[in-house]
Protein backbone atom coordinates (compact mmCIF):
# COMPACT_ATOMS: atom_id res chain seq x y z
CA UNK A 1 0.00 0.00 0.00
CA UNK A 2 2.95 1.91 1.08
CA UNK A 3 6.44 1.50 0.50
CA UNK A 4 9.32 3.00 2.26
CA UNK A 5 12.77 2.90 1.02
CA UNK A 6 16.18 5.03 1.55
CA UNK A 7 17.58 5.87 -1.68
CA UNK A 8 20.53 8.51 -1.70
CA UNK A 9 20.34 9.85 2.11
CA UNK A 10 16.28 10.35 1.19
CA UNK A 11 13.04 8.36 2.24
CA UNK A 12 10.79 7.44 -1.04
CA UNK A 13 7.30 6.34 0.07
CA UNK A 14 5.85 4.82 -2.84
CA UNK A 15 1.97 4.52 -3.35
CA UNK A 16 0.68 1.09 -4.88
CA UNK A 17 -2.94 0.84 -4.25
CA UNK A 18 -5.08 -0.79 -6.83
CA UNK A 19 -4.80 0.23 -10.00
CA UNK A 20 -4.98 4.48 -10.23
CA UNK A 21 -3.74 4.58 -6.12
CA UNK A 22 -6.97 5.59 -4.61
CA UNK A 23 -7.07 7.98 -1.89
CA UNK A 24 -9.07 5.86 0.96
CA UNK A 25 -9.33 5.01 4.72
CA UNK A 26 -6.31 2.73 4.88
CA UNK A 27 -4.23 4.54 2.83
CA UNK A 28 -4.57 8.20 3.93
CA UNK A 29 -4.38 7.16 7.78
CA UNK A 30 -0.77 5.15 7.25
CA UNK A 31 0.29 7.98 4.96
CA UNK A 32 -0.34 10.42 7.79
CA UNK A 33 1.18 8.01 10.11
CA UNK A 34 4.18 7.34 8.16
CA UNK A 35 4.61 11.10 7.52
CA UNK A 36 4.41 12.08 11.44
CA UNK A 37 7.07 9.10 12.00
CA UNK A 38 9.41 11.30 9.68
CA UNK A 39 10.32 13.73 11.48
CA UNK A 40 14.07 13.60 10.40
CA UNK A 41 13.80 12.86 6.89
CA UNK A 42 13.95 14.33 3.32
CA UNK A 43 10.81 12.91 1.72
CA UNK A 44 9.93 11.97 -1.74
CA UNK A 45 6.30 10.86 -2.46
CA UNK A 46 5.46 9.09 -5.54
CA UNK A 47 2.65 6.45 -7.05
CA UNK A 48 3.31 3.32 -9.10
CA UNK A 49 1.80 2.16 -12.21
CA UNK A 50 0.39 5.18 -14.92
CA UNK A 51 -0.99 7.33 -11.58
CA UNK A 52 0.08 9.29 -8.61
CA UNK A 53 -3.25 9.09 -7.12
CA UNK A 54 -6.47 9.45 -9.14
CA UNK A 55 -8.31 11.09 -6.18
CA UNK A 56 -10.97 9.74 -3.83
CA UNK A 57 -12.19 5.91 -3.92
CA UNK A 58 -15.70 7.78 -4.41
CA UNK A 59 -17.10 4.25 -5.42
CA UNK A 60 -16.33 3.41 -1.60
CA UNK A 61 -17.87 6.85 -0.79
CA UNK A 62 -21.29 6.09 -2.20
CA UNK A 63 -21.28 2.28 -1.10
CA UNK A 64 -20.71 3.41 2.70
CA UNK A 65 -22.04 5.07 5.72
CA UNK A 66 -22.25 8.36 6.91
CA UNK A 67 -19.77 7.66 9.79
CA UNK A 68 -17.18 6.05 7.49
CA UNK A 69 -17.29 9.01 4.93
CA UNK A 70 -16.73 11.71 8.56
CA UNK A 71 -14.01 9.63 9.48
CA UNK A 72 -12.53 9.74 5.84
CA UNK A 73 -12.62 13.28 5.37
CA UNK A 74 -10.66 14.03 8.35
CA UNK A 75 -8.46 11.05 7.53
CA UNK A 76 -8.00 13.17 4.35
CA UNK A 77 -7.20 16.48 5.49
CA UNK A 78 -5.25 14.70 8.43
CA UNK A 79 -2.99 13.08 5.51
CA UNK A 80 -2.96 16.30 3.27
CA UNK A 81 -1.53 18.16 6.52
CA UNK A 82 1.08 15.54 7.81
CA UNK A 83 2.67 16.60 3.92
CA UNK A 84 2.04 20.15 4.01
CA UNK A 85 3.63 20.47 7.79
CA UNK A 86 6.24 18.38 7.66
CA UNK A 87 9.26 20.11 8.82
CA UNK A 88 11.88 18.62 5.92
CA UNK A 89 11.67 18.84 2.42
CA UNK A 90 9.10 17.09 0.51
CA UNK A 91 9.52 16.05 -3.57
CA UNK A 92 6.04 15.05 -5.36
CA UNK A 93 6.93 13.13 -8.05
CA UNK A 94 4.06 12.41 -10.07
CA UNK A 95 4.95 9.20 -12.56
CA UNK A 96 1.04 9.85 -13.74
CA UNK A 97 -2.39 10.78 -13.23
CA UNK A 98 -2.69 13.55 -9.90
CA UNK A 99 -6.44 13.95 -10.26
CA UNK A 100 -8.50 15.60 -7.46
CA UNK A 101 -7.27 14.58 -3.86
CA UNK A 102 -4.19 13.45 -5.65
CA UNK A 103 -3.21 17.06 -7.13
CA UNK A 104 -3.89 18.21 -3.42
CA UNK A 105 -1.66 15.74 -1.92
CA UNK A 106 0.93 16.89 -4.38
CA UNK A 107 -0.01 20.12 -4.10
CA UNK A 108 0.95 20.24 -0.32
CA UNK A 109 4.64 19.34 -1.35
CA UNK A 110 7.47 21.61 -1.35
CA UNK A 111 8.65 20.90 -5.04
CA UNK A 112 6.41 19.12 -7.49
CA UNK A 113 8.15 17.26 -10.55
CA UNK A 114 5.48 15.79 -13.12
CA UNK A 115 6.45 13.26 -16.42
CA UNK A 116 3.36 12.21 -17.71
CA UNK A 117 -0.07 12.11 -17.39
CA UNK A 118 -3.13 14.77 -16.08
CA UNK A 119 -3.38 16.71 -13.35
CA UNK A 120 -6.46 18.91 -11.95
CA UNK A 121 -9.25 19.60 -9.46
CA UNK A 122 -12.35 17.59 -10.36
CA UNK A 123 -14.58 17.77 -7.10
CA UNK A 124 -16.98 20.32 -8.25
CA UNK A 125 -17.83 17.91 -11.68
CA UNK A 126 -18.08 15.31 -8.89
CA UNK A 127 -20.87 17.73 -6.92
CA UNK A 128 -19.22 17.72 -3.55
CA UNK A 129 -16.96 20.58 -1.91
CA UNK A 130 -13.18 20.80 -0.97
CA UNK A 131 -12.26 20.37 2.55
CA UNK A 132 -10.60 23.61 4.05
CA UNK A 133 -7.53 22.49 4.35
CA UNK A 134 -7.40 21.11 0.76
CA UNK A 135 -8.69 24.34 -0.50
CA UNK A 136 -5.92 26.64 1.53
CA UNK A 137 -3.47 24.14 0.43
CA UNK A 138 -3.82 24.82 -2.99
CA UNK A 139 -4.42 28.57 -2.83
CA UNK A 140 -0.78 28.27 -1.63
CA UNK A 141 0.66 26.25 -4.17
CA UNK A 142 -0.51 28.53 -7.13
CA UNK A 143 -2.37 31.82 -5.89
CA UNK A 144 -4.78 33.06 -7.80
CA UNK A 145 -4.60 30.15 -10.18
CA UNK A 146 -6.96 27.93 -7.46
CA UNK A 147 -10.08 29.90 -8.95
CA UNK A 148 -9.67 28.23 -12.41
CA UNK A 149 -8.54 25.07 -11.44
CA UNK A 150 -10.83 24.67 -8.74
CA UNK A 151 -14.47 26.02 -10.68
CA UNK A 152 -13.13 25.01 -13.86
CA UNK A 153 -12.11 21.57 -12.86
CA UNK A 154 -10.58 21.06 -16.14
CA UNK A 155 -7.43 18.37 -15.82
CA UNK A 156 -4.39 19.78 -17.46
CA UNK A 157 -0.92 18.38 -19.35
CA UNK A 158 2.05 18.95 -17.62
CA UNK A 159 3.03 21.51 -19.77
CA UNK A 160 0.39 23.39 -18.79
CA UNK A 161 0.14 22.52 -15.13
CA UNK A 162 3.50 23.45 -15.31
CA UNK A 163 2.93 26.66 -16.96
CA UNK A 164 0.66 27.80 -13.81
CA UNK A 165 3.14 27.10 -11.51
CA UNK A 166 1.53 23.39 -10.14
CA UNK A 167 4.40 21.59 -11.81
CA UNK A 168 7.85 23.35 -10.92
CA UNK A 169 9.96 20.65 -13.55
CA UNK A 170 8.89 18.13 -15.92
CA UNK A 171 10.71 14.83 -16.50
CA UNK A 172 11.74 12.08 -18.48
CA UNK A 173 9.79 9.35 -16.84
CA UNK A 174 12.94 7.71 -16.28
CA UNK A 175 14.68 10.28 -14.67
CA UNK A 176 11.75 11.61 -12.34
CA UNK A 177 12.73 9.61 -9.43
CA UNK A 178 16.36 10.30 -9.58
CA UNK A 179 16.15 14.04 -10.32
CA UNK A 180 13.17 14.50 -7.62
CA UNK A 181 15.76 12.27 -5.02
CA UNK A 182 18.51 14.52 -5.95
CA UNK A 183 16.43 17.95 -5.19
CA UNK A 184 15.03 16.38 -1.95
CA UNK A 185 18.80 15.91 -1.32
CA UNK A 186 19.73 19.56 -2.07
CA UNK A 187 17.17 20.80 -0.14
CA UNK A 188 18.25 18.86 2.64
CA UNK A 189 21.34 20.12 2.84
CA UNK A 190 19.91 23.55 3.95
CA UNK A 191 19.86 23.82 7.88
CA UNK A 192 16.97 21.63 9.17
CA UNK A 193 16.15 24.65 11.91
CA UNK A 194 16.30 27.22 8.54
CA UNK A 195 14.01 25.16 6.89
CA UNK A 196 11.74 24.92 8.75
CA UNK A 197 11.25 28.46 10.33
CA UNK A 198 11.21 29.67 6.56
CA UNK A 199 8.57 27.29 5.69
CA UNK A 200 6.35 27.73 8.89
CA UNK A 201 6.82 31.57 7.33
CA UNK A 202 5.70 30.93 3.76
CA UNK A 203 2.64 28.83 5.12
CA UNK A 204 1.53 30.85 8.17
CA UNK A 205 -1.10 32.84 5.73
CA UNK A 206 -3.15 29.34 4.68
CA UNK A 207 -2.34 27.88 8.22
CA UNK A 208 -3.90 30.89 9.44
CA UNK A 209 -6.90 30.16 7.04
CA UNK A 210 -6.97 27.05 7.96
CA UNK A 211 -7.44 27.15 11.63
CA UNK A 212 -10.07 30.47 11.27
CA UNK A 213 -12.51 28.05 8.93
CA UNK A 214 -12.00 24.54 9.22
CA UNK A 215 -14.34 24.27 12.20
CA UNK A 216 -17.40 26.31 10.28
CA UNK A 217 -16.58 25.44 6.93
CA UNK A 218 -15.70 21.41 7.12
CA UNK A 219 -19.00 21.21 9.41
CA UNK A 220 -21.07 22.02 5.84
CA UNK A 221 -18.47 20.05 3.38
CA UNK A 222 -19.18 16.86 5.42
CA UNK A 223 -22.92 17.04 5.52
CA UNK A 224 -22.47 17.50 1.76
CA UNK A 225 -20.57 14.42 1.33
CA UNK A 226 -23.14 12.52 3.10
CA UNK A 227 -26.59 13.55 2.52
CA UNK A 228 -28.73 12.60 -0.05
CA UNK A 229 -27.74 14.84 -2.33
CA UNK A 230 -24.03 14.99 -2.34
CA UNK A 231 -24.31 10.88 -2.73
CA UNK A 232 -26.49 11.00 -5.93
CA UNK A 233 -23.94 13.73 -7.34
CA UNK A 234 -21.13 11.13 -6.88
CA UNK A 235 -23.32 8.07 -8.02
CA UNK A 236 -24.46 10.14 -11.31
CA UNK A 237 -20.31 11.19 -11.76
CA UNK A 238 -20.07 7.47 -11.57
CA UNK A 239 -22.11 6.33 -13.90
CA UNK A 240 -21.01 8.47 -16.14
CA UNK A 241 -17.33 7.62 -16.03
CA UNK A 242 -18.73 3.76 -16.66
CA UNK A 243 -21.17 5.03 -19.38
CA UNK A 244 -18.08 6.73 -20.85
CA UNK A 245 -15.85 3.60 -20.59
CA UNK A 246 -18.47 0.82 -22.30
CA UNK A 247 -18.65 3.46 -25.05
CA UNK A 248 -14.96 3.65 -25.61
CA UNK A 249 -15.20 -0.28 -25.52
CA UNK A 250 -17.96 -0.85 -28.18
CA UNK A 251 -16.10 1.90 -30.07
CA UNK A 252 -12.59 -0.31 -30.16
CA UNK A 253 -14.40 -3.43 -30.57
Amino acid sequence: MLHVQQRAGVTVLRMEHGKVNVLDLELLTLLAETMDGLTDAAVVLTGTGSSFSAGVDLRRIVNSDARHTDAFLSALSRALLAVFRHPRPVVAAMNGHAIAGGCVLAAAADARLMSGGSIGLTELRVGVPFPTAAVEIVRYAVGSATHPLAMFAELLDPQQAHAMGLVHRLCPPGRLLEDAVEWAGRLAAIAPETFALTKRQLHAPAETLIAERTERDDADVHRQWTDTGGRAAMASFLEGLDRAARQRVSSAG
